[in-house]
Parts: C-alpha cells; sequence; structure tokens
C-alpha cells in the first residue's frame, strides 16, 4: 500500500519534471470555463491537475469478511423486527390499562379475543415472514420494550398452559420465549438500536 502511495508520487515528480514551463490556464470564455493549470510541452498545452493520493487494500481478511456479514445480518434483523417490538410495547401498555377496568372473566376474555384478532389482521402475514434468527431478535426487543419477556406476556395474557405450549413450540425452532434482554451481552443490538433513534430524530428535525 505505501509502494502504491509512494508510485503515484513518483509519478507526479516525474510529469513535474518533463514540463518545461508551467503556466496559469487562459481566462475563462464562458460560464461553464473551470481555470486550472497546465504545462507546456512543445508546442501542446495540456490541462495539469494533481489528484489526491489514494490508497488501494486488498480485500477484508476471511475472519473480517464473517465478522462484517454477522455484523449486516444482525443489523438487517433489528432493523426489521424493532418495528414490531415498539408496537407490541405500546398494545401491552393499551391492554393492561383495558384489562384494570373489567373485572368479569368473560369480558376480559372477550376482550382479549378481539385484540388477538386485531393483532393477526395486521401483523399475521408480516410476523409469518420472519425468519428464525429475526424471530430471536424479536424476542429480545420485546423484553427490551416491554420489561417483560414473551413468556411472561403470554402467560399473563393467555395463562400458563398456552405459555409452556409455546415455549416448546419455540424450543424446537432453536428459540426461548423467556430470552431477556442483556445491555452488556446484547452490546451490539443496542447499538444498532441507538443508530435507528438517532436517524428516526434526525428525520424528526427535518
Amino acid at each position: 500500500m505505501r509502494r502504491l502511495s509512494a508510485l503515484i508520487f513518483l509519478i507526479t515528480m516525474l510529469l513535474c519534471v518533463l514540463c518545461r514551463s508551467e503556466v496559469n490556464a487562459q481566462s475563462r470564455h464562458g460560464l461553464d470555463s473551470i481555470p486550472v493549470s497546465a504545462v507546456v510541452i512543445g508546442t501542446d498545452t495540456i490541462p495539469f491537475i494533481t489528484l489526491s493520493i489514494v490508497e488501494v487494500v486488498d480485500k477484508l481478511p476471511k475472519k473480517f469478511r464473517k465478522q462484517r456479514a454477522q455484523w449486516t445480518r444482525l443489523r438487517n434483523a433489528v432493523y426489521v423486527t424493532y418495528p414490531y417490538a415498539k408496537s407490541a410495547a405500546r398494545i401491552l401498555k393499551d391492554v393492561n390499562s383495558r384489562l384494570a377496568t373489567l373485572h368479569d372473566k368473560k369480558d376480559r376474555k372477550k376482550y382479549l379475543e378481539g385484540i388477538e384478532k386485531q393483532m393477526k389482521a395486521q401483523f399475521g402475514d408480516k410476523l409469518e415472514n420472519l425468519s428464525v434468527y429475526q424471530g430471536k431478535v424479536l424476542m429480545k426487543l420485546i423484553n427490551r420494550e416491554t420489561g417483560e419477556n414473551c413468556y411472561e406476556i403470554i402467560k399473563e395474557l393467555k395463562g400458563g398452559f398456552s405459555a409452556r405450549m409455546w415455549q416448546t413450540v419455540a424450543f424446537f425452532f432453536g428459540g426461548n420465549l423467556k430470552s431477556e434482554y442483556d445491555y452488556e451481552e446484547d452490546k451490539d443490538i443496542e447499538a444498532i438500536v441507538q443508530e435507528i433513534e438517532m436517524y428516526r430524530g434526525s428525520r424528526a428535525y427535518n
């Protein structure tokens, strides 16, 4: 890389040596004219522009390419699932507020069935298209946004049997409804979340 930079510098110096004289460019003849330096070689006047030195590097080593691929995969997963986690937190807050006013068991059941129907209509197809990896990231983000893991949320709203059943299903797909967000362990996810929030904030002021 240093040899290449030195070579570019050497070529530039040779051009200067070969030039018999250096003159300023002629005055502008129109609005589209750009003044540049020029060199006169024999009877020819040649524009002369010094380019910035650039560095040419080789491809990333294999281990770094793997790390970059992993980061890109995680970043894409967070960008896809973070809006769902935010929606889940907002919906859960509304549901808990509403349930606090319903004391009849039948009314609570009817209300939860209506909410479940609305959620399936609004998010069903989109969530079904998530990959298993994206699903794992989503569970962590839901815990980050709500303070509860998915197992606790299902148990609270649908009962212990449903929570255990869905935990078993998640287990067979390599997931865990009890996944919790750890700011140290999940620092890469947190960095991406902060990136999203910063981008969202900058758009709000533009």
